[in-house]
């Protein structure tokens, strides 16, 4: 049995394919699983390291782009095209994934050419112009959220929620610390932009250290900046004199998750899964530039409700980040609040949800195949008559 998942580009695409290659490998047997994706996506480094093999393809995203790039990336679509193609038919897959990237348009749409069956997994509120036009082909749809499903044939569409990977439920408190060197009787606030950071939160956590000078005693920073501005925030907090450990990338995310008191972070679909999953009081600043402008949408989901607090990221600085941070030290009840919130909206379920739909749609296909060899005989037969 052979998979191919496509997609990648950013650790939002990535982490729920891995969940869901991990649920496949334990329910399913003798599988093979093929992963791709492009070499500057972040698949390049995570794939390997979780023992997968990875091919890639010559693939550019096309929304959001200066006029040069969306040129280039339009020049580059045939080559995407033909690589997809050449790999399909190299590893004969029974099925393919798209769990969104540069490389998940062009797979399953050679996937659909070839007659490859194909499910896509749609982590946002607002659906992408690439899954909209591969909901017309796809064999399946999988999506996150309710108010998604408007957007795709209601027959083929399915409500599953964002896989979350199993070890992120795994966290521990007391381990974490020891694995970041921090303090566990001090209160910690992890920050993270996504898995290349945001340098918009850095700059905003930089200048905010000077408004919370009262509260240097009583808390405690992890912080994951992105190798670009990782050596500049280390100086801040060296300079500022706060506690805590700074890296460009955590590698050990539920540990993170485990030792944090309070998280401020992007507001992409999976890391919301994440939390929510985790049940953690979270300051979300929406990334401004998502497709569709969904992460604000995504963040306000969770800010209506009460499961977390929001700041635009064009209201971002200093001060408003540390009246925020500030509030939520000094209001115990608010953060035990937006815990409790956030664990109601968690689920746990939605790899296993997508794993029985792909099981569901290769049963279906080898039905259709046996009718198919079936009918064939019985029409040789009779002509042979």
């Amino acid at each position: 049995m052979n998979i191919v998942i496509a997609g990648g580009g950013t650790g939002g695409h990535i982490f729920p394919a891995l969940a869901v290659a991990r649920e496949l490998r334990n329910t399913i047997d003798n599988v093979s699983i093929t992963f791709v994706g492009t070499v500057r996506g972040i698949e390049s480094r995570i794939i390997p390291k979780e023992g997968y093999d990875i091919r890639f393809i010559r693939s550019e995203g096309l929304v959001g782009r200066d006029v040069v790039s969306t040129c280039r990336s339009l020049s580059r679509l045939p080559m995407s095209l033909l690589d997809s193609r050449r790999i399909l038919k190299e590893i004969h897959p029974d099925l393919v994934l798209g769990v969104g990237g540069y490389s998940s348009g062009p797979l399953v749409f050679c996937a659909r050419l070839m007659g490859i069956p194909s499910l896509i997994h749609e982590q946002n509120t607002l659906p992408g112009l690439t899954n909209r036009i591969l909901g017309k082909i796809a064999d399946i749809i999988a999506v996150t959220y309710h108010e998604s499903m408007k957007y795709f044939p209601p027959e083929k569409t399915y409500l599953t929620g964002n896989p979350v990977r199993e070890e992120i439920l795994k966290g521990d408190r007391d381990r974490g610390c020891k694995t970041f060197s921090l303090d566990k009787h001090l209160f910690t606030i992890f920050i993270f932009g996504g898995s290349s950071g945001a340098s918009t939160i850095n700059r905003a956590l930089g200048e905010a250290l000077v408004y919370l000078e009262p509260f240097k005693k009583s808390i405690q920073f992890l912080h994951q900046t992105g190798e670009k501005d990782f050596d500049a925030v280390k100086e801040i907090y060296s300079s500022k004199g706060f506690r805590g450990t700074v890296l460009p990338f955590a590698y050990e995310m539920a540990d993170a998750y485990a030792v944090a008191d309070l998280i401020i972070s992007r507001a992409g679909a999976t890391t919301l899964a994440e939390l929510t999953a985790c049940g953690k009081a979270a300051i979300l600043v929406p990334y401004p530039y998502a497709a569709g402008n969904h992460q604000e949408i995504n963040a306000r989901k969770l800010w209506d409700v009460g499961a977390a607090q929001m700041i635009l990221d064009s209201e971002l600085n200093g001060r408003t980040l540390s009246d925020m941070i500030k509030y939520l030290l000094e209001d115990t009840d608010a953060i035990g609040e937006m815990e409790r919130t956030s664990q109601s909206l968690g689920s746990s379920e939605a790899t296993k949800k997508i794993v029985e739909l792909i099981k569901g749609l290769l049963k279906k296909k080898v039905t259709e195949k046996r009718q198919i060899a079936e009918h064939r005989t019985q029409t040789r037969d009779e002509l042979t008559v």
